[in-house]
């Protein structure tokens, strides 16, 4: 969990990394919590996505990139569970924030949700991504802590193929 600083302060140290920057995959408080605090401690800048209402150094937009040592994660806008919703990827691995689970997606309940623009974000934009990408979803509800998407595609209920009408009436949005 975000607000575990000590825990992730720990593995930050005890792996010897130097951390360039907090990355919100969106704003909700099980993932932003204690950013500031964290943020000053390690002398890191906070990025978020534009549509952003929370505090930030630095805003990010689809297509946009983050670079970092010699690596680098490219920038997907995703919303739905969110306005802000992002997806991150880069080295063969897909960072999902709450857009897509094993076996599920983001609720759409919450301040911000849309189940019209969740489903263009599973299904234009993650639906289009290579099958082989790692999937590192936001929070571990499913049955496996990370998968593939292309094992996704197959398995998971809200990726097979339907209309935009049926999946915000599975949304219940």
């Amino acid at each position: 969990p975000s607000w575990d600083l000590e825990k992730l302060t720990e593995i930050i140290n005890e792996q010897n990394l130097n951390p360039k920057y907090i990355v919100n995959t969106h704003w909700h408080d099980d993932h932003t919590r204690g950013n500031e605090e964290l943020a000053k401690e390690l002398s890191v800048k906070i990025v978020q996505h534009s549509d952003s209402h929370i505090k930030n150094d630095l805003t990010v937009s689809d297509g946009d990139s983050i670079k970092f040592g010699c690596s680098e994660l490219a920038v997907y806008h995703t919303p739905g569970h969110s306005k802000d919703s992002i997806c991150l990827v880069g080295d063969g691995k897909i960072f999902s924030g709450d857009t897509l689970f094993v076996g599920n997606c983001g609720r759409i309940d919450l301040p911000g949700g849309s189940a019209k623009e969740l489903y263009h974000s599973l299904f234009d934009t993650i639906g289009n991504l290579d099958d082989n990408l790692v999937l590192y979803p936001g929070h571990d509800y499913g049955s496996a802590i990370t998968t593939t998407i292309g094992r996704e595609k197959q398995t998971n209920p809200v990726m097979q193929k339907m209309s935009e009408v049926e999946f915000v009436e599975r949304m219940g949005g």
